[in-house]
């Protein structure tokens, strides 16, 4: 009986330790942006690789990802090369440095897209005067730059007819659907499903940002690049289009567990197959490439495993 009660005992106190789950909170992008889904694939490989961890996946934003895990309230999310580097800085719009936010992995490119309706007869972003123009919620990094790309075509929000702040890009579009706005911004890969769904029911134009602009972009942030929207990503697009182009990458809170997070990335680079098929974008993505240097410091977890496979 004795023998008995003390494994009773011992089973009581092992019981807390055995039941402990840890939750990591994971902030995604806005509904209709490839995050989304991509958040859900990175909840269940997880889950599976880390016994007793739970992933808890919320919409989110680039530069709402950064500050949330800066303050505590996320420890994973998405970051926008641009954005998370003016967090480091303490720029606008962010009220401080961040200092809590370590890099895990570059994902892919982003493209800027600033798409109108063609009924709207708007050629180039300086045509956007006067207009409705859509962009995203504040927090969001294709918020951020749908001001700068005003700026360096010398316009702001106040010489549009409208700014509609909407808080996702399905929103977004069916303001243009419906013959509400004009244009809207968003920041995503290509094709984006907003932007195929709103070209299957309405005639689009895609407003291009050519060179010169960029270079003028890239006086606010150093990180815009250069890039290009193939003629045929999207219905009746006959001609490639000069765009805006930065990189998406994964964060998490430099205080994580390094071997967490090390099995994390571990997880990830074994399964981007499950990756791809949300987003193209991701085919042919390498370790070596995943361990580039976006001016973001490396949570230990990521160096780990970027030396043990000769990435770094």
């Amino acid at each position: 009986m004795k023998i008995v009660a003390l494994l009773a005992a011992i089973g009581a106190l092992l019981a807390p330790a055995a039941l402990a789950q840890t939750t990591y909170r994971l902030m995604t992008g806005p509904q209709g942006g490839v995050w989304v889904p991509i958040g859900g694939a990175l909840k269940a490989m997880w889950e599976k690789a880390l016994p007793g961890v739970t992933i808890q996946t919320s919409p989110g934003a680039g530069i709402a990802n950064v500050r949330g895990i800066d303050e505590g309230k996320a420890e994973i999310g998405f970051g926008n090369s641009i954005s998370t580097v003016d967090g480091l800085a303490g720029a606008e719009p962010y009220p401080k440095k961040v200092t809590g936010v370590c890099q895990v992995a570059t994902l892919y490119p982003q493209y800027f897209q600033i798409v109108a309706l063609a009924s709207a007869k708007v050629d180039s972003v300086g045509d956007l005067k006067g207009k409705v123009l859509n962009v995203q919620t504040r927090g969001n990094t294709a918020e951020a730059i749908s001001q700068h790309v005003l700026k360096v075509y010398d316009l702001d929000y106040k010489a549009m007819g409208k700014v509609n702040f909407v808080a996702s890009y399905n929103d977004a579009v069916s303001q243009l659907q419906d013959g509400h706005a004009h244009a809207f911004t968003l920041g995503t890969t290509i094709p984006a499903s907003s932007v195929m769904d709103l070209g299957s029911v309405r005639d689009i134009k895609l407003l291009p940002v050519p060179a010169d602009k960029i270079a003028a972009l890239r006086k606010i942030n150093p990180g815009y690049t250069q890039g290009v929207i193939k003629a045929g990503t999207y219905p009746k697009q006959d001609k490639d289009v000069p765009a805006v182009v930065y990189a998406a990458h994964l964060i998490v809170g430099c205080k994580l567990p390094e071997d967490h997070v090390y099995t994390m990335l571990k997880t990830l680079a074994g399964n981007l197959r499950d990756v791809v098929a949300i987003n193209k974008a991701v085919d042919g993505l390498t370790p070596k490439a995943m361990a580039a240097d976006i001016g973001v410091p490396f949570h230990p977890g990521a160096i780990k495993f970027y030396k043990e496979v000769g990435a770094m």
